[in-house]
């Protein structure tokens, strides 16, 4: 370390010092002299320290964070042992002491960065003494020699590089020269330059430097053969590759990029016009990091290299047209000059003679001197014959008369114009108006000198701030009382400040926030930070505002800052009610046209039917009934998968083997897909019982399968596989689900795949991608309706062209699953037994016919109830029940569970059967009935109705 230097750091010191004793003779807090001391220091281009008696870490400037890789904060209170490591704390120990003895010491050794490297610097142990003179501590100063020698080395290299290329025309030698010198300072693989095609994504590199041992890349080559890194480019990035095989972006290609030797590399791109044009860039056989000294030094080189490369043109282009110069010096509003090889100015533009106010021609020879002020005249004399001496650019800052003699500052420059031998044919210069920036500077000394009246701005447009700002800031104690607050408060909540810092702050939070709120406390009180914490505050006006928070803690204290965001809630709330409507119209239109195309078929075949009974033509009634109940069958069908969508069909579940039911479709399935799709199935051992309604469960199961063998019209395989799930908080969330145990029913085909686009929306009801008229859409849409009502969820995992996996989670099941009942025959509907009656309330005089006609065909005594009131009077007289059947929905102020409800009560035992169109899930106990309690879904069969009634009386 040189003796200047020391100088320097003591100097700092000592300003340092006074700065500090400064800073504690101000009344300002703890928090604001360390802010003003830590300004100081980290202007400083070295690591600043105070360490106490202790050795203990006291103040450090923000460098030993860029050092350490550790906060200034973390590193407060630490050990110097603990942030050094032991060896080296012992090394340097020693002239610690020295310094606690009142000893100021320098020394060379040897400090750890972040990656724990060993780093020559220079360090200083200056004492810190007190009032009294007693040392309390001491200052550490330490400078990075090895950066020092590294900077030093580039700018050896950046002189060497201008040298080279002064002597340069060819485009080829200039890129070759600064990728030799790029390549040898930096100590690289391989440091080349290519021009780019950006369309057909290659590099021409025709000539590269290389290390010893490494193979020139001179051809072309395809950015794509190597990673995804081009788009960056495109965009003009510098792509930065540490390691090809961790980087996302190379990971694929990254064993060509170490055939290559580029396992690490950096990409620079040289524009022209806003277009990506050309490439400068490092190659190293390994892993390396590169540092942002080795990135500036290599755009400098970059720079000097487009610099030179268009220098190189704009020579050839002045020399081909000396009067296009002319032409272009006279637009530009910039003063233009020539002078001779000799350096005799002969030719000024318009714009040196209107500001000077000079005739043209009188400024040519020694006349220009003239309009120099006095005292830059021996600059210019002197800059001027060094760089004609020299043949080198010409550069100086002067004052220059104007017309009505005052002078202005201007930076003048001056370029040589070489022939192709390198001799010099004439010189160009220019001069800039740089009073602004000149005025800029003395300025910014004048702050620099001013530091306290500085703060002392910056304070009050702190204040300015605090009362101006439309957000809410303040303080506020873990006592539950504000402490600080600015106007916004009053002008937000209209309450004045006496009266909020005069009562507990939860007075002004709306009651239900309140356990929230304090849980909020609770946390600032450990120390936590809290951000995006909304409550509603109460106005004097009795109106409420939404606050969102953001909390700061410190001891005892905490500083808040609230944004209103009252309005954007409403505006959200607006959007959500728009988004809905637009739902329901895409759903009602479906909903119409599917119904339509059922009640034509419907309408048309009682139609005929009615025709052809009246003409006595009885033979082909058979073909308009089946045409009209088929219609019928399906308009059920697509209510029920309405329903499922919406999460309100009537489910019946039960604890199911999803194996065994697995099992049971298997033949079914296959027959559905064909024998050009093989079917595949993996029944985890051990698998978990669900509480499901199995027949929706084996309807979701087939339509999964009949879209996995639509996604395959070429053939292929669909992979049914269950699996017990348990999900932690993270997984339960990224599903969507509540943590817990489940099991999965996946289907997975190997078919075309879907885009992100197609799976956002295919749970939309009446969503498809089937051509017209194959598909309704809501397929889809009624699994995940299933799913979600059964308390479990559906997701779909699929690319374009690898096949889509569409997986069921279902909750678990504590218990056995229940044997499956085989489907009833229900060919011959059982007759009833002697007296044996049947109450039936529903609000549709049809259903009430048909449903009465039929129990008196079977043999049943049938009463009509047209609503719950009517019912109950007839429940309530002592006529015979043996069952009531009842919608569930009724008018009159009593739906048809209350109605059971007190029917039972009259009648202890009562069965009864609900029949719905819809699913009153809430009035039917969620689905959970007492015993004597059963549902049918409308529509439904005849003989189902019979045989449901007759297994319901039989039980009693």
């Amino acid at each position: 370390m040189s003796e200047s230097e020391i100088e320097t750091l003591r100097r700092r010191v000592a300003a340092l010092e006074a700065e500090v004793a400064h800073l504690r003779a101000q009344p300002a807090g703890q928090g604001t002299r360390e802010a003003e001391l830590r300004l100081i220091t980290d202007a400083l281009p070295i690591l600043v320290a105070y360490v106490d008696r202790d050795y203990r870490y006291r103040f450090n400037n923000r460098h030993y964070e860029t050092w350490f890789g550790q906060g200034v904060e973390a590193l407060t209170g630490l050990h110097v042992r603990a942030v050094l490591g032991p060896d080296v704390f012992a090394q340097r120990q020693p002239f610690m002491e020295q310094a606690l003895a009142g000893e100021t010491v320098a020394v060379d050794g040897v400090l750890p960065d972040r990656d724990g490297r060993l780093r020559a610097c220079a360090i200083q142990y200056i004492p810190r003494r007190d009032a009294a003179g007693t040392v309390e501590g001491f200052f550490v100063l330490a400078i990075d020699v090895d950066e020092r020698r590294a900077a030093e080395s580039r700018r050896i290299a950046v002189a060497e590089l201008g040298d080279r290329l002064r002597d340069l025309d060819d485009t080829a030698e200039i890129a070759f020269a600064a990728s030799e010198i790029l390549g040898t300072t930096l100590g690289v693989s391989r440091a080349g330059y290519g021009t780019i095609d950006p369309v057909a994504e290659t590099i021409l590199i025709e000539r590269d430097w290389n290390a010893p041992g490494i193979r020139s890349l001179a051809g072309t080559l395809h950015f794509r053969d190597y990673g995804s890194y081009i788009e960056d480019l495109k965009r003009g990035e510098t792509v930065i590759c540490a390691d090809a095989t961790e980087d996302a972006r190379t990971a694929s290609g990254a064993e060509a990029l170490k055939a290559i030797s580029a396992q690490s590399f950096v990409n620079m791109p040289l524009t022209e016009h806003g277009g990506f044009v050309a490439l400068l860039y490092l190659n190293h056989a390994t892993a390396r990091s590169w540092s942002s000294e080795e990135l500036a030094f290599m755009r400098n080189v970059a720079e000097r290299v487009r610099a030179a490369t268009e220098r190189s043109r704009a020579t050839a282009a002045r020399r081909a047209s000396e009067a296009q110069f002319h032409a272009f010096a006279q637009a530009i509003p910039i003063h233009v000059w020539a002078a001779s090889a000799e350096g005799a100015l002969d030719w000024f533009n318009e714009q040196v003679y209107a500001y000077s106010g000079a005739a043209p021609g009188t400024l040519d020879g020694a006349a220009w001197a003239d309009l120099v002020h006095p005292d830059d005249r021996a600059t210019v004399i002197r800059s001027w014959g060094e760089a004609l001496a020299g043949g080198h650019s010409y550069e100086v800052e002067i004052r220059i008369r104007r017309g009505d003699g005052d002078h202005r500052w201007f930076l003048v420059r001056a370029e040589p114009i070489r022939a192709d031998d390198g001799a010099i044919l004439r010189w160009v210069g220019t001069n800039t108006d740089i009073e602004d920036r000149k005025a800029a500077a003395t300025e910014l000394a004048r702050l620099n000198a001013g530091l306290a009246r500085q703060v002392a701005h910056r304070t009050r447009e702190r204040d300015r701030i605090w009362e101006t700002t439309t957000d809410l800031m303040g303080t506020a104690g873990l006592d539950g009382y504000l402490k600080a607050i600015n106007p916004a408060w009053t002008r937000t909540l209209g309450w004045d400040e006496d009266t909020l810092l005069g009562q507990p702050f939860a007075v002004l939070i709306d009651p239900g926030d309140h356990a929230e709120t304090a849980e909020v406390v609770a946390r600032l009180g450990r120390g936590e930070t809290v951000t995006g914490f909304v409550d509603r505050l109460l106005a004097r006006d009795g109106s409420q505002r939404i606050v969102m928070w953001t909390a700061e803690p410190d001891g005892e204290i905490f500083t808040i800052i609230g944004r209103d965001i009252t309005e954007q809630r409403r505006t959200e709330e607006a959007l959500r009610q728009s988004q809905k409507m637009e739902a329901v119209g895409q759903l009602t239109g479906g909903l119409a046209h599917d119904f339509n195309n059922l009640l034509t078929g419907i309408s048309g075949g009682l139609e005929l039917l009615q025709t052809r009974m009246a003409q006595g033509r009885l033979t082909d009634l058979d073909r308009y009934i089946n045409a009209a109940q088929g219609a019928a069958k399906r308009a059920a069908a697509l209510t029920h998968r309405l329903l499922a969508f919406s999460r309100r069909q009537t489910l019946d579940p039960k604890p199911t083997n999803v194996n065994g039911l697995i099992g049971g479709m298997e033949e079914l399935v296959r027959r559905t897909v064909g024998p050009a799709i093989a079917i595949e199935v993996v029944g985890a051992a051990g698998l978990w019982s669900a509480l499901v309604d199995p027949n929706q469960l084996e309807n979701a199961l087939l339509n999964l399968c009949i879209n996995a063998r639509d996604a395959m019209p070429e053939g292929g395989r669909i992979t049914i596989e269950t699996a017990n799930k348990w999900l932690d908080a993270r997984a339960a969330r990224e599903r969507d689900l509540e943590p817990g145990q489940y099991l999965s029913l996946c289907v997975t085909d190997t078919g075309t795949g879907m885009t992100p686009e197609v799976i956002a929306r295919a749970f939309d009801p009446f969503f498809t991608t089937k051509p017209m008229g194959e598909g309704t859409g809501l397929g889809l849409s009624m699994i995940y309706g299933f799913a979600r009502q059964s308390g479990g969820q559906v997701r779909i995992y699929s690319e374009v062209g690898q096949g889509t996996t569409v997986c069921l989670y279902l909750p678990r099941h504590y218990g056995q699953a229940e044997e499956r009942e085989g489907q009833a025959d229900l060919g011959r509907a059982p007759r009833a037994e002697q007296g044996q009656t049947v109450l039936i309330v529903d609000d549709e005089p049809t259903v009430r016919m048909l449903v009465t006609e039929v129990l008196e065909d079977l043999g049943y005594t049938a009463i009509e109830a047209a609503d719950g009131p009517a019912g109950l009077k007839v429940m309530e007289s002592d006529v015979r029940l043996d069952l009531l059947v009842t919608d569930v929905g009724l008018p009159g102020g009593m739906n048809g569970r209350q109605m059971a409800d007190a029917g039972r009560v009259l009648r202890p035992g009562l069965k009864v059967l609900f029949i719905t169109g819809y699913a009153e899930n809430a009035v039917l106990g969620n689905g959970y009935l007492e015993p004597g309690m059963q549902v049918l879904t409308k529509p439904f069969v005849m003989e189902a109705l019979a045989s449901r009634i007759r297994e319901l009386i039989a039980d009693s």
